[in-house]
């Protein structure tokens, strides 16, 4: 089992691994100045990196694999970019991390050993990333074993089998783990080696739900026939399974070669089996594009970012080109860019009247176009707030037609004037800009208009700002015509009323809303926000009383039809997990094609007073929260446990909106079991979420969040199910899991 801390063997003996554990000596930068030497190796366990700084030898530091988001050869972060010259771009590479961690910018002695480092790297983590939650499970184990294994003698004292069951986060009296102890010292040796370990790693990764399942099924002399299979599959997981089927499963998960010539599964099978991705909660097919992405442009949420370039709060933290990297690569398909004169004639982003720092509006762009369809091929919408004088309006212009390219959309799509979007099929790997026009689109198909110089005319702004004497000025700002001509689909006008835009506003035209306009309008006059969606965008931002940063709940907005829900998303919140749920689904594509009721320009739905219609569903929807799996502590103390509680909440409209939650678990974070049941109606399931989350319970300071996992109510895997668990950034906790069974049925 100590095979098992090298990727289950798999890469023992590779050459890129080897180099890593060999390691070797890297310049890591901070600034121009300051550029130090630091020694890196990747440590035996395969899954953390060592970090010694070479002239004191005590400086030592060390990080996980799975803190890792990604890899990147050369001067592609914006602390390289800024701290080194050009000549050593090949000798570069940044490690990213997953949560708000800095980056690590270092560089390599020769251009070769800098890509060695990169694809070593990028090979151990691949094959991290590919391993099945039994196997990280494994991983994770075998680490804490190791870790407690004080002297490193490779046998197990008492003593030391306690601190291994504090490090896994279980607490147990000393007559169970003397117990534990003696059960497993077959050799009455004092202490646990070889096998005996083995043993007690059986007994501790034993798990009972998973036997009670397989004990209903396994009717053939204690298997699994490939009949039995079956019958689970489709009793259970509810799923349109054959006999063809069951052997595909037999054939690839069980690890008894005589089973699986007979067509058998043995417990061990079923548990390999359970533990794959096709068993998770989220339908496998919804993982993938599975929704029709020929539709016009605004009949899709579209997943949307507000002051995309802040890293933290929106009065003195920090602007960066990572922050639009980093919102793109969780999908996000419409990004902000507040772009104003900066020193040189160069355009600057940031936040207006603040302390917040600057970014060159070029730098953004040139993130942008490189990270825009990393995570989904469909479009990107770049919304501008330009505060910008005519001339660098006019430079604004050249770095966006020159950086874009021809994927940046500078006239409409097919021959003639246009009367409705183009779909995020048509436009995939495109820009569009969203911002302030000199004239109507139509203009553009009158010659005569054409020859008029424009660039004195202006335009209302959409009005973000909640100073008067600003918003004023930005009414009286010119625009250039070069980047107003680049103003296709997305033309900002300000809304007056439903009724004005349904009779003057052309489908291109569209308003932004405050929150609380928008929150308004979605409980006042819902249907007719929701008829104004089906034919034009409309855009919802926070409160500007939100300089925390904070987010709102999206659910209201999106049962009024709004396609761009902007969100703070350097903001880690319920709403936000909430957002990423929504868009978790159809490929992480960004887009989500709206229910039927949505598009129709007849529609009389209407969320509050839900009345009847297409939209009326009735789901029961069935949650029986089993266990979970290796839940890690919420602080460094040593003798603290978790004391785990299960919450299970629906979002949609009003009348479907539900929370319920377990008891508490004391004292054990490794293999707590609930078997709680819960009830939800559920009446308009094409608008609902459901939200697993894994709180600390404390009766004194309020419980601490653990994990959590949100996905759409239609996307629900019927029967036996792992939930995975992402952390409070979104990140994946790679050994724990909740096991659930889920039934929905029609109500009555």
């Amino acid at each position: 089992r100590d095979a098992r801390g090298c990727q289950e063997s798999r890469m023992e003996g590779d050459s890129d691994l080897q180099f890593l554990l060999q390691g070797g000596d890297l310049l890591k930068v901070l600034s121009p100045s300051w550029k130090k030497t630091r020694y890196f190796r990747l440590m035996e366990d395969c899954k953390t990196i060592w970090r010694e700084s070479k002239r004191t030898f005590k400086d030592s530091q060390t990080f996980s694999l799975d803190d890792i988001s990604s890899v990147r050869l050369g001067r592609q972060s914006e602390g390289l970019r800024k701290n080194t010259e050009d000549q050593v771009e090949g000798r570069c590479f940044s490690i990213m991390f997953k949560s708000r961690r800095k980056n690590l910018d270092l560089i390599a002695s020769s251009e070769e050993e800098a890509k060695q480092w990169f694809n070593s790297l990028q090979k151990v983590l691949s094959n991290r990333n590919n391993l099945n939650i039994q196997q990280k499970t494994e991983h994770w184990i075998s680490s804490c074993l190791r870790k407690a294994d004080k002297n490193k003698d490779d046998k197990m004292t008492q003593s030391e089998l306690k601190n291994f069951l504090r490090l896994i986060n279980i607490k147990v009296d000393d007559d169970y783990a003397e117990m534990l102890f003696q059960k497993c010292d077959k050799s009455k040796s004092g202490h646990l080696s070889g096998e005996e370990i083995e043993h007690f790693y059986d007994l501790l990764t034993h798990r009972e739900e998973i036997d009670v399942i397989y004990g209903a099924y396994a009717k053939t002399t204690g298997f699994m026939s490939s009949q039995n299979l079956v019958d689970f599959l489709k009793k259970e997981q509810r799923e349109k399974a054959t006999l063809a089927d069951a052997h595909n499963i037999i054939q690839k998960h069980e690890p008894d070669e005589n089973a699986k010539e007979k067509k058998l599964l043995s417990k061990d099978g079923f548990l390999i089996y359970m533990h794959y991705p096709e068993t998770l909660v989220l339908k496998p097919d919804h993982r993938e594009v599975y929704q029709d992405m020929s539709q016009p442009l605004n009949r899709y949420f579209i997943s949307s970012s507000h002051n995309t370039y802040l890293m933290e709060d929106q009065l003195s933290g920090p602007s960066s080109t990572e922050a639009y990297v980093r919102a793109l690569l969780k999908s996000c398909r419409c990004v902000e860019l507040d772009v104003w004169d900066g020193s040189d004639n160069e355009p600057v982003i940031y936040h207006g009247y603040t302390l917040t720092s600057k970014i060159l509006f070029r730098d953004a762009i040139k993130s942008i176009k490189e990270y825009a369809f990393k995570t989904s091929d469909y479009p990107v919408i770049l919304s501008l707030e330009n505060h910008c004088s005519v001339e660098q309006q006019e430079v604004m212009a050249h770095h966006l037609s020159s950086i874009l390219g021809s994927a940046l959309v500078t006239s409409p799509l097919g021959e003639g004037m246009p009367t409705d979007f183009p779909s995020p099929e048509e436009l995939k790997g495109k820009f569009l800009i969203k911002g302030k026009r000199l004239n109507k689109l139509e203009a553009s198909f009158a010659p005569e208009a054409a020859e008029a110089d424009d660039a004195d005319v202006t335009e209302e702004d959409e009005s973000n700002n909640e100073d008067e004497d600003e918003q004023k000025e930005d009414e009286k700002r010119k625009l250039a015509k070069e980047l107003s001509g680049m103003v296709v689909y997305c033309k900002s006008v300000h809304f007056h009323s439903f009724e004005d835009a349904r009779q003057n506003l052309s489908f291109y035209e569209m308003s932004s809303f405050k929150e609380q306009k928008a929150l308004a309008l979605a409980e006042e006059s819902a249907n007719s926000f929701i008829r104004h969606n089906v034919d034009k965008l409309s855009r919802i931002y926070p409160a500007g009383s939100r300089t925390d940063s904070s987010n709102y709940n999206p659910v209201p907005l999106w049962n009024a039809g709004c396609q761009l829900v902007a969100l703070n998303f350097q903001t880690t919140c319920t709403d936000m997990d909430v957002n990423q749920g929504r868009f978790l689904v159809n490929g992480k594509s960004g887009y989500i094609l709206k229910p039927a009721f949505l598009r129709d320009v007849d529609t009389e739905f209407d969320p509050i007073t839900l009345t009847r219609g297409d939209w009326l569903k009735h789901k029961t929807l069935h949650v029986l929260v089993v266990s979970a799996q290796q839940l890690p502590k919420m602080n460094n103390k040593k003798f603290s446990f978790v004391d785990p509680l299960v919450k299970v909440q629906v979002y949609g409209v009003p009348a479907d909106v539900a929370e319920r939650q377990t008891v508490a678990v004391e004292n054990n974070g490794f293999n707590p079991a609930w078997n709680e049941s819960f009830q939800f109606d559920v009446y308009v399931p094409d608008l609902a979420l459901v939200r697993f989350t894994i709180e600390d319970h404390d009766s004194t300071s309020g419980n601490e969040f653990i994990g959590q996992y949100t996905l759409p109510f239609n996307s629900l895997n019927m029967g036996y199910r792992q939930v995975p668990l992402l952390n409070k950034n979104g990140d994946v906790l790679s050994s724990a899991g909740l096991f659930v069974h889920i039934m929905v049925l029609d109500a009555e």
